[in-house]
């Protein structure tokens, strides 16, 4: 008898668990929809006025009145110009991070809508525009949605939920010191309370909105720089006997680097990206150069092929430059590393993002080459990070143009997907780590 009163309480704290957790899903579906016309309002302000790296000083002030006047608690000037929010559910859980990125780029932008940017600025010593080029003032407006959907359904959350509010993910011209996601977690983003998940997004101009693309594992790349100077002995361009010309050196060295793809990657297992993106030396036609200088990028996908890449390309430039009669300085500066989908953490949040989108609507994508520093969080703490479409349905992606150009455009009726699923991300994962407590089955009780 006592057996049979312990299952029927068991039974009855589950079924009591899973229609409140359906009765949140409703209440998310309706608010985020309530509440659509103002995160586009909010995206459209933040995209006429943009700002660079570590200077959101307008985006941060406005995103920490906001939280405040949803009774959430605010740490301003975290790491620069980061605005972290706090919010205490009404029930024990787990603490799960949400992160959006608020920087712009140094782009002028072309697309004729009224809320264009007309932001001007100085960058890298050059007179350029800025422009939210690449989504962050979507992820913005949908993460202050968020904010107030689950500060409006504060009594029934399960744990604490942490706002990030990140600066500088797109770098900074001056990378003397820890910036971006770095930059939050040095400053103690993930602490006090201390952070157990994490959860971000991407809106994606060549996805359709109302689609959500994920993948467990790597997503997206390391992001590494390569510079080098190549000293040679200058000369008269008649007489290249009596000189030793960096420029061949170079030419050789942009050439050769491409087999370490081609060559040396394991293709197989996952791609990688060396690519050089500038070279400059030489002042006129009948003179060799003392110096050349060149840089560019390089992207990879795990550990152990970051640090292979890394040896062939200095193998590879020394021995040139050697072989050729010139000095090879190599300097590889280490970016973001790779964005990596805990597996497990992905697999148990995969029916959420498919009850919020529609099984239909969600695509498993190979990972990209693009980089994010949403990486350093998933170094500390599990989490998951997808792509949220935000191209108009009727377009195909090579009718639409990519992130970081001056005609970036987004579809804004992706907005209200993007909040409704990082809101049911919080209340599944607040509940799927209460299990039953055994002890207090009985009452229904449930217990971290």
């Amino acid at each position: 008898m006592k057996k049979n009163l312990y299952l029927t309480a068991l039974l009855l704290g589950v079924s009591t668990a899973s229609f409140s957790q359906t009765d949140l899903h409703q209440k998310i579906e309706d608010e985020s929809k309530k509440i659509e016309s103002k995160v586009i309002s909010w995206r459209r302000d933040f995209h006429e006025h943009p700002e660079l790296g570590n200077q959101e000083v307008r985006t941060a002030g406005i995103i920490a009145n906001h939280l405040r006047s949803l009774g959430i608690e605010v740490q301003e000037k975290v790491s620069f110009t980061g605005v972290v929010g706090v919010l205490k559910g009404g029930k024990p859980g787990p603490v799960i991070a949400l992160r959006a990125d608020m920087d712009g780029l140094p782009v002028t932008e072309r697309v004729d809508v009224p809320f264009k940017s007309k932001v001007r600025t100085v960058y890298n010593e050059q007179e350029t525009g800025v422009m939210h080029a690449c989504g962050h003032d979507s992820h913005v407006a949908i993460l202050m949605g968020v904010a107030e959907v689950l500060a409006g359904m504060k009594n029934e959350l399960q744990g604490t939920v942490k706002f990030i509010f990140q600066p500088a993910e797109e770098g900074v011209s001056d990378k003397g010191q820890a910036f971006g996601a770095d930059g939050m977690i040095k400053a103690g983003a993930l602490e006090n309370p201390k952070v157990d998940v994490i959860f971000g997004l991407h809106i994606n101009s060549q996805t359709p909105s109302g689609v959500i693309a994920y993948k467990a594992g790597p997503i997206m790349a390391a992001v590494d720089e390569m510079n080098f100077v190549i000293k040679g002995k200058q000369t008269h361009g008649a007489y290249p006997w009596e000189g030793a010309d960096p420029i061949v050196a170079a030419s050789q060295i942009v050439t050769s680097l491409q087999t370490i793809v081609s060559r040396n990657v394991k293709l197989t297992e996952a791609p990688a990206v060396v690519t050089v993106g500038a070279i400059h030396g030489g002042i006129r036609h009948n003179i060799i150069p003392e110096e050349v200088k060149m840089i560019g990028t390089i992207r990879t996908l795990g550990k152990e092929q970051r640090v292979m890449v890394h040896r062939r390309i200095k193998e590879i430039a020394e021995n040139t430059g050697k072989a050729l009669g010139v000095d090879v300085d190599v300097e590889i500066v280490n970016g973001y590393p790779v964005t990596i989908n805990d597996v497990n953490l992905t697999k148990q949040m995969l029916p959420t993002l498919e009850m919020s989108a529609g099984k239909a609507n969600i695509v498993e994508v190979p990972p990209t080459m693009g980089a994010e520093d949403f990486s350093y969080f998933q170094e500390k703490v599990p989490g998951v990070f997808f792509f949220l479409g935000g191209m108009d349905p009727k377009k195909s992606p090579s009718q639409v143009a990519p992130h970081h150009t001056p005609d970036f455009y987004l579809d804004e009726t992706g907005f209200v997907l993007g909040v409704k699923t990082l809101s049911n991300m919080v209340v599944d994962y607040g509940n799927m780590s209460q299990p039953i407590d055994t002890k207090s089955a009985k009452k229904g009780k449930k217990s971290k």
